[in-house]
């Protein structure tokens, strides 16, 4: 598995829908759509390819660079998916593993927003250490957390 950061090259395929090599034929999804409006040119918080067997099947990256919260500690949030034909493997947890591990190291703490019924992707937050509950957004997904990791 390989996340490289998206580039303009695939940012204009995903938002015109057109077709890259390398793709999964079920990529992009909505959601990578989506993850495009916030792909800023050389921004390492933006989305990334999460390639698998050497096709591009999904997408990892944050909404945005660290801001403080209310409490002051930088914090972001993240946001992750992956075609159907790929899930249930370990992916997304490892590619997780690997965005929430560079924040550790920035000492920003992590954010996501998850559906209560998406059953997967509540799963993979939970392996990788999201413990506190914030509430729902107005969206009515659950805003989980992931606290920073005590310093060495």
């Amino acid at each position: 598995m390989t996340l490289p950061l998206w580039d303009a090259a695939t940012v204009a395929a995903i938002r015109s829908g057109g077709r890259l090599a390398g793709w999964h034929p079920s990529f992009p999804r909505n959601e990578d759509v989506d993850a495009a409006s916030l792909w800023r040119e050389g921004d390492p918080w933006g989305p990334r390819s999460i390639v698998v067997d050497g096709l591009v099947s999904g997408s990892i990256g944050f909404f945005g660079a660290p801001e403080p919260a209310a409490d002051g500690v930088p914090e972001v949030e993240v946001g992750y998916g992956l075609v159907a034909e790929v899930r249930g493997r370990g992916i997304a947890t490892r590619a997780l593993q690997w965005a929430l591990s560079n924040c550790d190291r920035e000492g920003v703490r992590v954010r996501a927003s998850i559906a209560p019924d998406n059953a997967a992707s509540l799963a993979v937050a939970t392996r990788t250490g999201f413990t506190e509950i914030r509430g729902s957004n107005e969206d009515g997904e659950l805003v989980l957390v992931r606290p920073l990791p005590p310093l060495p």
